[in-house]
């Protein structure tokens, strides 16, 4: 994979799109550019660069939020989470707009996937260990990242190590991604949250997409 030719790609896709309306939807595709930018960035080891982009990701899902997204438009807070974890940056401000939004009160698997990273950002896995409950009981909700998050809550080591594995393995096996760039995104972030637990598994996905 020829990362810098896709963070091309992907930078000229933002800076195009800074010239139209930014309405709630326009900022949110600004959002996904900018996260498609950072991704092949960190797949390149160009982690400054992607750290800067990673944080614009983030700043422009919050303003997609705050222009008029629906009630419901959990991916937003989602991906903004993910675009800090990933930068290795304090997702902890990201997390408390997801619970003050009702992520723990939400209806759909994915603000309940909201609120479950939310609480495992702040530390507060006692509270995610039962989040994550609802997320295992949902057909609706991939089981093997319910697993490993599941796994985070209750700092089990081997749980986690099969389950992210599981997630790695379904992004292999996987033909579409946001914004076509082929990042396993969730594992990257799950691993992300498992280290500061003591529970990375080492898994290197940069090696195993292409």
């Amino acid at each position: 994979m020829d990362w810098p030719e896709r963070f091309e790609q992907a930078a000229a896709r933002y800076t195009a799109g800074e010239s139209r309306a930014a309405d709630q939807r326009q900022l949110t595709q600004l959002a996904n550019a900018a996260w498609a930018a950072g991704l092949c960035l960190l797949m390149a080891g160009r982690n400054a660069g992607a750290r800067e982009w990673l944080q614009r990701a983030a700043r422009r899902y919050r303003e997609s939020w705050d222009a008029g997204a629906p009630p419901d438009a959990w991916g937003r807070p989602i991906a903004a989470m993910k675009a800090l974890l990933l930068a290795g940056d304090d997702a902890s401000a990201v997390a408390g707009w997801a619970l003050d939004a009702g992520a723990e009160e939400a209806e759909s698997p994915i603000g309940r996937y909201a609120a479950v990273l939310a609480l495992l950002v702040l530390g507060r896995d006692g509270e995610a260990r039962a989040a994550t409950e609802v997320l295992r009981g949902s057909d609706e909700f991939p089981h093997d990242v319910a697993a490993a998050l599941a796994a985070l809550a209750n700092g089990e080591s081997a749980a986690y190590a099969v389950a992210v594995e599981r997630v790695l393995h379904s992004f292999e096996t996987r033909e579409a991604f946001l914004e076509d760039v082929p990042v396993a995104d969730t594992a990257l972030v799950l691993e992300a949250l498992a280290a500061p637990r003591g529970l990375a598994s080492g898994l290197r996905p940069s090696e195993r997409l292409p």
